[in-house]
């Protein structure tokens, strides 16, 4: 039988997941090349992870339906090098038989962090180390959206379980392996302080690695492939040495004192003593020499850019490997202060053999040595200038063991690279860090300085820039398709739209809408008759990044969360990776994947990291771009998201990010740029958070001045899920319901309102009543309009055929065996279930019937939910509900024709978390 659309991706989607997976494993430590494990060696496997292994974090960045996923032990089993002590293996499940894996009821965001470890004997690891001769210990954590981790056992910090785990391994073990098996780095004392610690001769991160996991960590510890993945993070020693940590959490007001010296950059430059494994570490089963052959210039005015051409050579005699060239600038300080390392290129070669050499490009345009002046102080304010000095670059295999190499740029005069306008600067001032005097070779002691403040007046500056109205032409016959063939203009055809239509296509449907691919996140464009009527299609948007999530049990492929995605420092496997991807959502006739999520690892202890690369900008935005790259040459697109600074989980919803413009342009939104710029990205996610004062939906500056003024982006803006605006003039008070200052700011899409809800206005917004009062123009509208309109055009659904909504389907009986109970249509159907039901129903007359449910779900209003409804063994509807605090609500499903027999109905609890207290069929007249 041919294989189908959908297994056809997936089968050519699988081994690239297996080999990024294995590309972001981070090697850590490898003492006496305890690694990699060979035939003749048995080992002994510790920690409930290596059967309940961890494959991505929680929430929607987590939630796909998976055909299948490889444990550790499954991947290690299936390795015909690697020798298990199968008694150990054994003791866990009986074990883990009395003690199953605990997903918190299986309801939104609502796992626990950590699993409960078997606790071990001393005899359990005598006997272990009997008959084996290495250990691998694993540690799990998973993470996720509305909650951030802590500095508690079980999350950031090792359970008491987890630590004696380690000791009691360690005291009989010489050969201890450390696996983490993490969605975010995690306290790594105990490297350093545990008994017998001489005993760990190995760590490694493996992170949460998707369905293929099992394999790829397979991959690594037998040594087909050589370990290339370097952190994209800073691990300190302590929690408290971050800068961020100061002001990490707070609910209210967030203080980006740090300013531009997040991570590394701040380490690099005032504390290098307090690193444990620095940022680009990352060991190989080989080693490499990396020497520069080259270094040119070309390109003019701000288009100026270097060319290095470095030669790295795989030294070892053994291994074949690849390597990532990691190339850093210390720039001079002049009056805007630098940190002393900022990574500014890299690249990664091909498989070397042992020997083997490969001439490596690395090219870094000015623009990438820019610092922004956000006050004035090197005399061209809100401009990126690169002051005058020696800029100095480094190479090496991570910051901390990059060295100087005989690559300078000297500037006699300060170099202005691009004038800007201020835009979106903080509306009150604070002190934000910088560098003060040098205390050793590039060491710094640490000062304050106060931020530049707004000076823009913003109601001049929005009212000046007031899109034109189209005047309103009524019916002309004119279809979307006609714009799309040349044969009218996009203004001509919006023309046609009346306020109400233009009021109803700003907003989106979901979650689960009927109209477009069951169970996604959202339907827009086309989503009343009047607008389909005009031939708009119905585009659908699903959760990302780390696959397709389907709240209809649908399944998709998972790929790894984006940490290891970035610790591969591969944007040519990243682009090809989500190109497959894109495949994928092209089967599913998905028109746009909600990521990459690409926010900045601020802190390490923000729940949702796992979706983001890394803690430096640069970094993010080349994998941003290579992934957008790749899902446009599918065709399809992906929508970057946070836009910008949701870093914490904490209050995500209400605590405002207060930070200088320059942190904000040349840190929190720079990989938002490459992702537009390099990557051509056409879809952006807003923020659920205040930054400076104006929510992210409805910041005039973020989402205007800046990202179509000055980047040229021509796509469209859409909010996070029910997200809330203020005013982008004056700020002040936000609800859900302000949707026209959504529209002036050029947010063009309000995700989402209920299903069918967007014609009708079923959040009851003020969109109309802002055209009536004259504090929204019609032009604004229309501009958010067009903007919809040109993305669709160019989505995979212009080129489906145009279908409408079939709001009723219809249904054929089936046999029925005597023996099954059967309930009358015509009856309240009682179920009061939480799990997976079927019931055999009696339909005694043919008709159209309106199925609905009552359930509650005991969280709050974010916490999403889903169950799907089966008719006859065939998907016919999902069930979506949001949290009800317990209260008992109404699902209104779909209609659906039945005819008079007996008909099987399967409920399957696809993301549990809701009661379905009963069910009703009503026939409609």
């Amino acid at each position: 039988m041919p294989l189908t659309k959908f297994e056809n991706a997936r089968q050519a989607l699988a081994p690239v997941s297996r080999q990024a997976a294995a590309e972001g494993i981070v090697l850590l430590r490898n003492i006496d090349n305890v690694l990699p494990l060979h035939k003749e060696c048995k080992i002994s496997l510790f920690g409930r992870c290596h059967v309940d292994t961890y494959r991505s974090g929680t929430g929607s960045g987590g939630a796909v339906n998976v055909p299948y996923s490889i444990s550790a032990l499954e991947g290690l089993r299936g390795h015909s090098s690697i020798n298990i002590n199968e008694e150990l293996v054994q003791v866990y499940h009986e074990w883990l038989a009395e003690h199953p894996f605990d997903d918190g009821g299986g309801g939104w965001a609502a796992e626990p962090w950590f699993q409960e470890e078997m606790p071990l004997t001393t005899l359990v690891v005598t006997t272990a180390k009997q008959c084996s001769d290495k250990a691998l210990v694993f540690i799990g954590r998973t993470a996720g959206e509305d909650q951030d981790n802590a500095v508690q056992p079980g999350s950031y910090l090792l359970t008491d379980t987890e630590y004696d785990m380690l000791q009691k391994v360690c005291a009989q073990f010489d050969d201890v392996i450390v696996i983490l098996n993490v969605s975010n780095i995690i306290d790594m004392s105990w490297a350093d302080t545990i008994t017998n610690k001489q005993s760990i001769k190995g760590i490694l991160y493996s992170w949460a690695a998707g369905m293929e996991g099992g394999h790829a960590l397979a991959d690594v510890l037998s040594g087909d492939t050589s370990p290339s993945g370097k952190l994209t993070d800073t691990i300190a020693y302590q929690i408290e040495d971050y800068p961020t940590s100061a002001n990490f959490g707070n609910r209210d007001r967030n203080f980006y004192q740090e300013d531009i010296y997040v991570g590394y950059r701040y380490f690099s430059t005032f504390k290098p003593h307090a690193v444990q494994y620095a940022f680009g570490e990352g060991l190989s089963y080989t080693q490499f020499e990396r020497d520069l052959a080259s270094l040119t210039q070309h390109g003019e005015g701000k288009n100026k850019a270097l060319h290095f051409h470095i030669k790295v050579t795989n030294t070892g005699h053994v291994y074949s490997g690849k390597e990532v060239v990691q190339l850093y600038v210390e720039a001079p300080q002049g009056k805007l202060g630098k940190p002393t390392r900022a990574l500014v290129g890299f690249n990664k070669t091909r498989t070397l053999a042992p020997g083997e050499s490969e001439l490596i490009r690395v090219t870094v345009p000015y623009a990438l040595l820019a610092s922004y002046d956000d006050s004035g102080v090197t005399g061209y304010k809100s401009c990126y200038v690169l002051e005058q000095g020696r800029y100095q670059f480094y190479l090496g295999d991570s910051v901390q063991a990059a060295t100087p190499i005989e690559a300078t740029l000297d500037l006699d005069n300060l170099l202005i690279q691009e004038q800007l306008t201020e835009a979106a600067a903080p509306i009150t001032s604070f002190e934000r860090i910088r560098p003060d005097q040098q205390i050793a070779q590039g060491i710094y002691s640490l000062t304050k300085e106060n931020t530049a403040v707004r000076t823009v007046d913003m109601q001049e500056r929005i009212l000046s820039r007031l899109p034109e109205s189209i005047e309103l032409t009524g019916e002309q016959n004119i279809k979307l398709s006609d714009v799309k063939s040349g044969q009218a203009t996009l203004v001509n055809f919006i023309a046609q739209l009346t306020p109400q239509q233009l009021a109803t296509i700003v907003r989106g449907e979901g979650m689960c809408s009927p109209k477009v691919t069951p169970g996604t996140a959202a339907a827009f464009g086309g989503v009343s008759n009047d607008l389909f009527e005009l031939g708009i299609p119905v585009a659908a948007a699903a959760d990302g990044p780390s696959g397709i999530r389907m709240d209809s049990g649908h399944k998709a492929t998972q790929v790894p969360i984006g940490t290891l995605l970035g610790c591969t420092w591969n944007t040519e496997l990243n682009e090809h990776l989500f190109y497959l991807v894109g495949q994928e959502l092209q089967s599913h006739q998905i028109d746009t994947l909600l990521g990459p999520g690409i926010n900045i690892h601020r802190h390490p202890l923000n729940g949702r990291n796992f979706e983001y690369f890394s803690e430096d900008p640069m970094l993010t935005g080349a994998m941003a771009a290579a992934q957008v790259c790749g899902l446009k040459s599918a065709g399809v697109s992906g929508t970057i998201k946070h836009y910008a600074a949701n870093d914490q989980e904490t209050a995500r919803f209400d605590v405002d990010s207060i930070m200088s413009e320059r942190a904000l342009r040349e840190v929190h939104i720079k990989p938002f740029e490459m992702a537009v710029k390099l990557g051509g990205a056409t879809t952006i996610m807003t923020s659920y958070n205040p930054i400076n004062g104006h929510w992210g939906a409805s910041n005039y500056d973020l989402n205007t001045t800046i990202l179509r003024g000055e980047w040229g982006f021509e796509g469209i803006v859409m909010s996070d899920w029910w997200a809330k605006m203020n005013s982008p003039i004056e700020a002040g008070k936000e609800d859900k319901s302000f949707t026209s200052f959504m529209i002036r700011a050029q947010n063009d899409l309000y995700m989402v309102v209920e299903n069918d809800g967007a014609e009708r206005n079923a959040m009851n917004d003020d969109t109309l009543d802002a055209l009536e009062n004259h504090t929204l123009t019609l032009g604004e509208l229309q501009r958010s309009a067009m903007n919809i309109c040109r993305f669709v055009m160019n989505a995979p659904v212009m080129s489906r055929r145009l279908v409408p909504y079939e709001p009723i389907r219809s249904f054929d009986s089936a046999e029925h065996t005597e023996s099954e109970p059967v309930v009358s249509i015509n009856d309240s159907i009682s179920l009061n279930c939480t799990s997976n039901t079927a019931i055999s129903l009696e339909v005694k007359e043919d008709g159209i019937y309106q199925i609905s449910a009552t359930a509650s779900y005991d969280r709050n209003s974010l916490a999403q939910s889903s169950c799907s409804l089966s008719i006859n063994g065939e998907f016919s509807m999902s069930l979506p509900l949001n949290g009800t605090d317990g209260n008992i609500q109404t699902i209104e499903g779909l209609q659906v024709r039945l005819h008079k027999g007996h008909y099987q109905i399967q409920i399957e609890f696809v993301k549990p978390g809701l009661k379905l207290h009963q069910l009703a069929f009503t026939q409609s007249n």
